[in-house]
């Protein structure tokens, strides 16, 4: 599975378009691309494109849609080809429009096209975690005699919603198959049974340059979840009645001890260098490994997404990390622009694109 280059003589270097759909961290990818003195295109569904017109200073040109499948139709290439796009992936785009339908779709995507369909799976990124040498937890298959706290995860970029915690085999089963009952997924192969690890959740956020020849750490932050994060305003005795939920509802940032960076770093160059192992020609641009810290000072990555998360909306003037390799205001969504800008200025955009 090799993402193949888009060649220069693709896309128009003079008159790019930056392109993502209206949702996720679309308001940052806009604003940086702004900032970088680029036209912005936004992919909107029609029952949202009242909110996204109240910020018509960073979005040039709306492409409106009724239904997300048709952002891969013959009308919406045709007019993406027009303006010239490069389209920025981020967590909706694949888990509102579809794997197979992005993985095909005929516009240069800046990053790995084909690690997005690697997220899609969890057992299939645990395993480049693990061929990363990276620190994983223990992982259960349906079935298997649990010794200890799991969370069941379902596939796709959901947000944590439809995850749970089990601690023993027959609260597993009884719970997976009620999402099968339920139709949210259809072979029990689909969700990972994983070691739940004790610790503070903490959300790394890398951009690797190809352009510059370097990782950059670029920010950390926390998921506030619902209803777990909810639950600690409970007395004890109440507690045990309550089954924790894990929906993602927001951010919240985070600066880490300085002796924990090695690891941090260690941790995205290992990732880098696997992905150029396994998935050549390898990571571009955005990615954050998801992880606990325990108490003994280890971080366990738990999850990675393959790139740009929501946890960067937090930092739309720049991060505590991105002021080491950038002086001035730096989001993620202004990185991926300056990325673009570096790369046509010299005449490498074929090696950012996929």
């Amino acid at each position: 599975m090799n993402s193949q280059w888009f060649k220069n003589t693709d896309i128009r270097v003079d008159d790019v378009s930056i392109t993502t759909l209206c949702s996720h961290t679309a308001l940052q990818i806009f604003h940086g691309a702004k900032r970088e003195g680029f036209k912005t295109v936004g992919i909107v569904d029609s029952s949202r494109k009242w909110f996204y017109d109240l910020f018509s200073n960073l979005i040039d040109e709306f492409i409106v849609v009724d239904d997300w499948f048709d952002v891969c139709s013959p009308r919406v290439i045709a007019k993406l080809r027009e303006l010239n796009s490069i389209l920025i992936p981020h967590g909706s785009l694949v888990e509102y429009v579809g794997l197979e339908r992005i993985r095909k779709i005929p516009i240069p995507i800046f990053g790995l096209r084909d690690l997005l369909v690697v997220e899609s799976n969890q057992h299939s990124k645990m395993e480049l975690l693990s061929r990363a040498g990276i620190r994983i937890p223990k992982s259960y298959r349906f079935g298997d005699n649990i010794d200890g706290v799991v969370i069941v995860k379902l596939p796709g970029a959901k947000g944590g919603k439809g995850y749970f915690i089990a601690r023993r085999g027959d609260e597993v089963i009884a719970g997976i198959n009620k999402l099968l009952e339920e139709g949210i997924i259809k072979d029990v192969n689909e969700v990972l049974i994983q070691e739940y690890v004790i610790g503070v959740p903490a959300y790394f956020h890398y951009f690797n340059s190809v352009i510059l020849k370097r990782l950059e750490l670029f920010g950390i932050d926390i998921r506030y979840e619902s209803n777990v994060d909810g639950l600690r305003r409970l007395p004890m005795d109440v507690l045990s009645s309550i089954s924790p939920t894990f929906n993602v509802v927001g951010n919240l940032p985070l600066v880490v001890r300085e002796s924990l960076l090695p690891t941090v770093m260690r941790y995205g160059m290992n990732f880098i260098e696997a992905t150029r192992n396994y998935l050549p020609p390898g990571i571009v641009g955005p990615f954050c490994l998801e992880g606990i810290i325990r108490d003994d000072g280890g971080i366990v990555i738990f999850e990675f997404s393959g790139r740009i998360v929501a946890g960067t909306n937090l930092y739309v003037q720049g991060s505590p990390y991105s002021q080491f390799y950038w002086d001035e205001p730096m989001s993620m969504g202004r990185r991926i622009a300056r990325e673009i800008k570096l790369a046509i200025q010299e005449g490498r955009l074929n090696e950012i694109l996929t």
